[in-house]
């Protein structure tokens, strides 16, 4: 543990990597997902409750339901992505602490259970962060990503998870990007704008 990642590394996970708004007509593989997946699921979470969920959405039938929750912007470039993915989170993530997760502290999963509005940011704040190591992974194993946020959560949620259990977060499509859709690299806040050492 300790050791740097090299320049390239840094490159294709963040620095130059961007977000893609067109798609070529590459395929993602079945053992790609599973690849971005077993990478993601190491992450860090708290208590490691792991509450990301996610559907992938590979044919145009499984699209098809997903597009009247698309804000308009992100219709056409979802319709072309090889894969949207539906980033989820269980609300009910601790059923799996005492048997699985979090198995030598069993009673853990009672503070969640007895404390639903707890559970529900848990559930929400650990998602966003597996969601964003699915990004990370995606890029890792050589594939292109575009996070979107313009859709209706509650069409989502009522299309896709009916029972209330899993809520949706955000989307990402994931394929090879068209280099030709990818827009201006915009300016980031430098440190002392952002952040205070104390």
């Amino acid at each position: 543990m300790g050791e740097r990642v090299d320049d390239h590394g840094i490159d294709v996970l963040l620095r130059t990597a961007r977000t893609q708004n067109g798609w070529l007509p590459t395929p993602v593989s079945d053992d790609q997902l599973r690849a971005i997946y077993d990478i993601l699921k190491m992450g860090p979470t708290s208590a490691n409750t792991c509450p990301a969920r996610l559907v992938f959405l590979r044919t145009p039938e499984a699209k098809a339901r997903l597009l009247p929750a698309l804000s308009p912007g992100n219709v056409e470039k979802t319709k072309q992505a090889p894969v949207t993915v539906i980033i989820g989170y269980d609300t009910r993530f601790f059923e799996f602490l005492p048997t699985k997760l979090f198995a030598h502290r069993p009673e853990m999963a009672d503070n969640y259970a007895k404390n639903p509005a707890f559970a529900e940011i848990t559930a929400f704040r650990n998602g966003t962060l597996q969601g964003a190591y699915f990004m990370i992974a995606a890029r890792a194993i050589g594939l292109d990503v575009g996070g979107m946020s313009g859709f209706d959560n509650a069409k989502v949620d009522a299309e896709f998870f009916p029972d209330g259990r899993v809520k949706s977060n955000f989307l990402c499509n994931v394929g090879h990007g068209d280099p030709s859709k990818v827009m201006q690299k915009l300016p980031r806040l430098d440190f002392a704008e952002a952040c205070r050492l104390m």
